[in-house]
C-alpha cells in the first residue's frame, strides 16, 4: 500500500499577503545559536511569531461570524479532517460567483458525489494566477448564497478555497460566511496546490491549533491519497 501526501498550505513568512484588517505576519529571532551557546552552553536557535489567526492557510471558528457559536477549541475535530473532494471551478471568472449549477456540473464532470460529513475544496485557480500580485486580495471568485447553502444542506462540514475568502470580495453580504453561520460550519481559506488534487476524492487533514477562545487558527492542510 502506497501513501501520497500533497501539501495544500501556503508558506508563512514575514511580508506575506494578509487581509488588511488583520495583523501582518512578523517573524523575528528570539535567540541565536551564538547567544544560547554563551548563556546555556548548547547551540539552540528560536524565533518568535506574530500573526493573525486568519493570516496564512487557516480555518474559521463559527464564533468568528456568530458571537454565540463555538470557538476554535470547542469545535469538533471531525470538521478539520476526514473524507474530502476537490471540485474544479477554475473556469469561473475571478469577477464572478460560484453557483449551485457550477457545483453540480463540477461534481458530474469529475464523477464524484457528496456524502454527509464531507469536506469540499474549491479549486478556482486563484492561487496560481494571482498570488503575490495586487489582485490576490481584491479579485477572485466566491460562492453565492444558493451554492453555499446547497453544500451545507448536503452535510458538508468544511468548505475550502485557494483564495483569501470563500466570498467574492465584492459581496458585501458575505454569503459564504453567512451560510457557515446559519449551519454552524467552518471554512478554510488561503489553500494552494488545489490544481494537483482537483476532480479527486481523498483524505483531508487541516487540524487547527488549540487556541483558547480562538476565532480561527492557522492549519497545515494536506491531502492524503492511499493507493
Amino acid at each position: 500500500m502506497g501513501i501520497q501526501v500533497i501539501d495544500l498550505s501556503q508558506e508563512i513568512y514575514q511580508g506575506m499577503p494578509v487581509f488588511p484588517p488583520h495583523q501582518k505576519t512578523m517573524i523575528f529571532p528570539n535567540m541565536s545559536h551564538e547567544e544560547s551557546m554563551q548563556k546555556l552552553g548548547f547551540p539552540f536557535a528560536t524565533n518568535n511569531l506574530l500573526l493573525s489567526e486568519h493570516g496564512p492557510t487557516h480555518s474559521d471558528a463559527v464564533y468568528e461570524y456568530d458571537p454565540h457559536g463555538p470557538t476554535i477549541d470547542e469545535m469538533p475535530l471531525e470538521y478539520f479532517y476526514g473524507p474530502a473532494i476537490c471540485l474544479d471551478l477554475s473556469h469561473v471568472s475571478p469577477d464572478g460567483y460560484i453557483t449551485r449549477i457550477e457545483l453540480e456540473s463540477a461534481l458530474q464532470a469529475a464523477r464524484l458525489h457528496l456524502d454527509r460529513g464531507d469536506i469540499v475544496l474549491l479549486h478556482t485557480g486563484h492561487y496560481n494566477r494571482a498570488y503575490g500580485t495586487d489582485e490576490w486580495l481584491t479579485r477572485h471568485a466566491g460562492l453565492d448564497y444558493e451554492a453555499a447553502s446547497w453544500l451545507a444542506r448536503h452535510g458538508v462540514v468544511n468548505i475550502g478555497i485557494d483564495a483569501p475568502s470563500i466570498d467574492n470580495p465584492q459581496d458585501m453580504t458575505y454569503a459564504g460566511h453567512l451560510v457557515c453561520r446559519e449551519y454552524g460550519l467552518t471554512n478554510t481559506e488561503n489553500l494552494c496546490n488545489l490544481d494537483r488534487i482537483a476532480r479527486r476524492r481523498f483524505l483531508y487533514f487541516g487540524l487547527p491549533l488549540r487556541i483558547r477562545r480562538g476565532t480561527g487558527s492557522p492549519v497545515r492542510a494536506v491531502a492524503v491519497f492511499i493507493e
